[in-house]
């Protein structure tokens, strides 16, 4: 689940990381109203979004006076954001961070993130601030410093020192990000989060470090112990699709092609999607439905698939594991008669009562292609959504 950058921030402060004034604005009168219990004649409006790359697109502009600032918020609120991390439909805006601007004189980046090989929590850090981290990377891997903390130990005080020294802060600088990344570190572990990002962390005129930006991600499965920050979640960023299909328990991710996706399992869904590109296809979404799948799951399902209006043709791939062929098939005869279907649908069946599953849908009547194996049942439905 990610937060927004006001949100972040203000999560941030709670752990004693310093970051800029600033106060978030729903509308125009609050973005005028932010300005006045901030100060000053100049601020720095933000956008609000899920996705990075806001300065380039137009999503932050500084702003001097009043006027300039209705103007700016105005500009800003009711439109979609489209940036690099968007795709062409863009993020709507509905929230804005108005700011004071910070005096920067150098621009650093810091994360802190689970790597998985690893199986620890890592801080990434750079010299090269403001930039993204994947051209970092790729253009300059050697400005990419790490510090893996111990899972017992936690972080060191000496881990965070050499990071300094590393991105060239001197005296009391060294001191403020050892006391930063270790309130990161403590906050990282306390509120069950994935990642945290800082970029850029700057230095500003008087030689202190300032989050200027930051992204946090929280870990989905931990929100049931994580209540205050499962309220923060703007359902506004999220897919319509995928926000109902995390209502009724569905795993569902939304892609550009035009052939819908029902699959029990996340492996069987990633090969299920791999073999209708293999043969020439275009995958709508991955779909996993669970092992214990039932009828009303898979109408469910069928509902979801089908509010794309980019699916020409539906694949059902079905492992009968837990749950038998049979009933599974009697589950898709009753789902695709009660939410009427009517484009092709191809269904693959394996497992227990595998050949019973089949008969059943072969004698239905309805509009359903039984399948013996995944490649023919793959050739099927990219034939058919052709």
């Amino acid at each position: 689940m990610n937060l927004h950058e006001y949100q972040a921030k203000a999560l941030l402060a709670e752990y004693g990381i310093p970051v800029p004034s600033g106060r978030p604005a729903f509308s125009v009168d609050e973005a005028l109203e932010a300005a006045d219990e901030l100060g000053g004649d100049t601020w720095v409006v933000k956008a609000q979004i899920h996705a990075g790359g806001r300065g380039k697109a137009g999503g932050v502009k500084k702003v001097v006076g009043r006027e300039a600032l209705e103007r700016a918020a105005a500009g800003l609120l009711g439109t979609r954001l489209v940036t690099d991390q968007t795709g062409p439909a863009g993020q709507p805006v509905k929230r804005l961070l108005v700011e004071l601007p910070s005096v920067v004189l150098n621009e650093l980046y810091l994360a802190c993130l689970v790597d998985r090989a690893l199986e620890r929590i890592v801080f990434i850090a750079s010299s090269a601030g403001g930039m993204d981290i994947e051209t970092i990377a790729a253009k300059h891997p050697e400005k990419i410093l790490r510090a893996v903390a111990d899972p017992v130990a936690g972080l060191q005080a000496y881990q965070c020192r050499e990071i300094g020294f590393a991105l060239g802060l001197k005296d009391k600088q060294i001191a403020a990000i050892s006391r930063l990344m270790l309130s990161l570190y403590h906050l990282f572990c306390a509120r069950d989060l994935s990642l945290v990002e800082i970029n850029p962390l700057a230095v500003i005129s008087d030689g202190e470090l300032i989050a200027l930006d930051a992204k946090i991600q929280v870990d989905d499965n931990a929100l049931f112990r994580q209540k205050s920050l499962e309220e923060l979640h703007d359902a506004s960023q999220d897919d319509p699709k995928e926000h109902k299909a995390h209502e009724i328990g569905l795993s569902y991710v939304a892609l550009d092609g035009n052939i819908g996706c029902m699959v029990n399992g996340a492996g069987l869904a990633m090969a299920t999607m791999d073999l209708i590109k293999l043969h020439g296809g275009a995958p709508a979404n991955f779909l996993d439905v669970g092992g214990g799948t039932t009828a009303d799951k898979v109408a469910e399902a069928f509902k979801l698939i089908l509010s794309d209006t980019n699916v020409k043709a539906i694949l059902v791939n079905i492992f009968g594991g837990i749950v038998r062929c049979d009933l599974i098939a009697e589950g898709i005869i009753k789902a695709v008669k009660e939410v009427g279907i009517t484009i092709p649908v191809v269904v693959r069946l394996e497992g227990t009562n595998v050949d019973k599953g089949r008969a059943l849908l072969k004698g239905s009547g309805l509009k359903i292609t039984a399948a013996d194996s995944l490649t023919n049942a793959a050739k099927l439905v990219v034939a058919s959504a052709k």
